[in-house]
């Protein structure tokens, strides 16, 4: 009986030292929650319903008619989101207001014939450099810049011609560029601009046949018009001259590469 008692015990102590096994992680409740906002509307609506994208734990979604925001997540998280919609719930906060921006964008025109062309500005002879280096292009000269006012969650747009004619006479070159920024956000120390759409369309002529008089003399010239473009999205950083992309041009050996440097206004 004595000898039945100890090994009981015994048997027990070894249970007793084994390790517990670990605790599951208890995942807190979703509670679903109603936020009002009393004072944005329209883009200042939406741009509120944008900003409250860094809760990546919550599930939400906006009604601009209502003016409501209906969430469903933890209930510390709902208390930090409705937080911050009554901090930027009323007039002249970030959300209401929509930071302007300065935005320039400019085409380089490209060759890999080399050529002595004027001289570059030195803020865009930079960037010929890194692209002289990366590409096969060497005679790079800048055939446009356009300056752009924008203000964040507004859409733009802009239909103009290109400097310079090309054969027959009076045929030129147009672009069309449309522009919507979605957000100006911050990283760091370094701000960025979102892009949802920065489109450019390119028109351009290039000769497609001749017509010749009995004296060999040119007495028309037939040409077409080449449809070339980019399209493109994503964050760009203020005060950094990025290269968007390339735009193949009319001949083999040519390229269109389109820069864009920005400046948020405080």
């Amino acid at each position: 009986m004595i000898n039945r008692l100890c090994l009981a015990l015994f048997a027990a102590t070894i249970l007793c030292g084994q390790d517990k096994p670990p605790e599951a992680k208890q995942e807190q409740p979703l509670e679903v929650a109603i936020i009002p906002v009393k004072t944005l509307t329209g883009d200042s609506f939406d741009r509120l319903v944008r900003l409250l994208g860094v809760f990546t734990t919550a599930h939400y979604s906006g009604d601009s008619q209502l003016r409501t925001i209906v969430v469903t997540a933890p209930k510390e998280v709902i208390a930090q989101m409705r937080h911050v919609v009554e901090e930027l719930d009323r007039p002249n906060s970030e959300a209401a207001i929509g930071r302007n921006i300065e935005m320039t964008l400019t085409f380089l025109k490209c060759s890999t014939k080399a050529a002595a062309g004027p001289p570059l500005p030195p803020e865009i002879e930079a960037v010929a450099k890194q692209l002289r280096a990366a590409t096969p292009y060497k005679d790079i000269q800048v055939w446009d810049s356009i300056p752009f006012h924008l203000q964040e969650g507004k859409d733009a747009s802009q239909t103009l011609r290109l400097p310079g004619t090309f054969t027959p006479a009076n045929a030129y070159a147009t672009a069309n560029i449309r522009i919507h920024v979605d957000a100006v956000g911050r990283r760091n120390q370094t701000r960025y601009v979102r892009f949802g759409q920065l489109n450019i369309g390119f028109r351009v002529p290039f000769q497609s046949g001749a017509s010749l008089s009995r004296n060999s003399e040119l007495v028309n010239t037939q040409f077409t018009y080449l449809d070339l473009g980019l399209n493109t999205a994503g964050d760009f950083t203020e005060g950094q001259k990025t290269v968007l992309g390339k735009v193949s041009g009319t001949e083999d050996d040519s390229a269109v590469f389109v820069v864009v440097s920005l400046k948020v206004l405080d």
